[in-house]
């Protein structure tokens, strides 16, 4: 009998180990989580926001392009960048609140329509800044989103210095609500992939100089 429980036994060790493993794994990623909430809930643009020689607004979330377009018009950069405007879209279409902003620096602001992704946003990036000699952006974007971007970015200008200036959506007004929750939870995944390195993320979107983009004056 003994024999047979020691067999029994040895039968479910990588069972038990398989499951240690991701208990473990499971306790790591919560404890990250944690972690990755209180470094969104506490994000905060520097003061006073130093001057850049670009502004970069990532599309995909209200009050970013809004929020750009102020630091253009304090001068806080001479240039801006809309990245990841889809196709057939204009500068009009992102600006109907601050119409007046935009027409008076439209010559300012390059819309780009090239990234659907943000590694797709990180190579627009770099192609908009390299072509420009810039060596410090602002990027705005979601505080949520911004720890992935600058990781996205600073990948794609090793050389550039970034001044992150986060942007809070509605969507997480309430911390410990459960969208709120679901959200950080999705997107503290897809920072510890592109962490982790498991894609090549700058390759998957094409090269920095194959990225287009299109000025805002022209269209």
């Amino acid at each position: 009998m003994p024999r047979r429980r020691r067999f029994r036994d040895r039968r479910f060790y990588p069972l038990r180990w398989l499951l240690n493993f991701f208990v473990l794994l499971a306790g790591a990623w919560g404890v990250g989580f944690l972690a990755f909430m209180v470094v969104v809930w506490a994000e905060s643009p520097p003061n006073p926001i130093p001057h850049a020689d670009g502004i970069v607004a990532l599309t995909g979330g209200d009050g970013r392009v809004s929020a750009a377009l102020a630091l253009l018009a304090e001068r806080a950069a001479p240039a801006l960048l809309i990245s990841g405007a889809g196709r057939g879209t204009y500068l009009g279409d992102f600006t109907a609140d601050d119409a007046l902003a935009a027409t008076r620096y439209a010559s300012e602001i390059t819309v780009g329509h090239a990234a659907l992704t943000t590694e797709g946003n990180a190579v627009e990036t770099a192609a908009w800044a390299n072509a420009r000699h810039m060596r410090a952006l602002i990027i705005v974007t979601a505080d949520y989103h911004m720890p992935r971007a600058s990781l996205e970015i600073q990948r794609c200008l090793p050389n550039v210095r970034l001044i992150e200036v986060p942007v809070r959506p509605p969507a997480i007004s309430h911390l410990f609500g459960l969208p709120t929750l679901r959200l950080l939870a999705l997107e503290y995944s897809k920072y510890l992939v592109v962490r982790s390195g498991l894609f090549d993320d700058a390759g998957s979107g094409g090269s920095a100089a194959e990225a287009g983009s299109g000025s805002a004056a022209g269209q």
